[in-house]
């Protein structure tokens, strides 16, 4: 089992804003959220996940819930929140990549207390992946943090910052990063905000220097860049016609904890794991990335889509 901590959000998309009336504008709300999301792909491909959020009562959390429901998510660690829900606003541009505005101040994702985030919460996973907001938002930023070092003994920490500007700080991401991971998963655009101007193989490096035993770079259509420990291989991207992109980068992580899990190399420090399983890992991940691109919003597809 892989344990996925942090937040849902409401995605909420801009119709096409020349076709709206000049007072108004249409919004389209589906059910996102990084950790969500990547919850939400685990459980499609077959690998037992749960879910451990703060998730509002409100018309945004019981959508969340049906979703995770629906997926096969475990939500024994949700915590009924009494706060409401965060909602992101989002714009797409003509290659299918959302901007995003967040509303979601005094909202329920940010609010863990230590007495939420106990222990036994990570159950008998063998990976705790964590990102996005939960990383950087207090007050829960801390206690996500002392929860992952306390889970660190027993489960393999993954954790893919999907950096947001306007969220944090470049030095409170990186102040975050580092903290008892052995998979880092960033994307290009997280790179050239984390550290502005570095190849991405020095990057690599950087992180490796500081402890993380797996660094992938994701790079779009362009495929990634997957590095173990100082080794690097390089993964093609795949052609196919895009909705949109939101969802996509969630996708790719499932896609390679799903891979890792199955060759049984989560539950420890990946000593065992090679390049050549660690690349096939990224392959299977980037067409389930691929393939969540070629439908709206965060729509993640099942194993059986992917084996095809």
């Amino acid at each position: 089992m892989i344990a996925v901590l942090g937040e849902c959000v409401a995605d909420a998309f801009v119709a096409d804003e020349a076709g709206e009336p000049r007072e108004g504008l249409t919004l389209r709300v589906l059910p996102g959220g990084g950790p969500a999301n990547t919850a939400v792909a685990l459980a499609r491909l077959g690998t037992r996940a749960r879910f451990l959020g703060r998730v509002s009562d409100d018309v945004f959390g019981r959508l969340f819930r049906r979703r995770l429901e629906a997926a096969g998510v475990d939500l024994a660690a949700v915590v009924a929140a009494p706060q409401r829900s965060t909602l992101g606003v989002l714009a797409l541009d003509e290659d299918g990549r959302a901007t995003f505005s967040f509303h979601d101040e005094g909202a329920a994702d940010w609010q863990w207390t230590g007495a939420e985030l106990t222990p036994d919460r990570l159950g008998n996973a063998a990976c705790l992946h964590t990102g996005s907001m939960a990383l950087v938002r207090e007050p829960g930023a801390a206690e996500v943090a002392r929860f992952a070092a306390a889970c660190a003994p027993r489960a393999t920490i993954s954790i893919d910052p999907n950096v947001r500007p306007g969220l944090a700080t470049r030095q409170a991401y990186l102040d975050r990063l580092p903290a008892s991971a052995d998979i880092l998963k960033l994307s290009d655009d997280d790179l050239d905000f984390l550290l502005p101007g570095t190849p991405p193989e020095a990057a690599c490096d950087h992180w490796h220097g500081q402890g993380v035993r797996l660094v992938v770079v994701t790079r779009g259509a362009a495929g990634a860049l997957v590095s173990l420990a100082g080794e690097r291989s390089e993964v093609p991207g795949l052609r196919v016609e895009v909705a949109d992109t939101v969802g996509a980068g969630d996708a790719f992580t499932a896609g390679l904890l799903h891979h890792l899990d199955a060759a049984g190399h989560l539950g420890g420090r990946l000593d065992r794991l090679d390049m050549e399983t660690a690349r096939a890992a990224a392959v299977f991940a980037n067409r389930v990335a691929a393939l969540t691109c070629t439908v709206p919003g965060a729509d993640p597809p099942a194993l059986e889509a992917v084996s095809r």
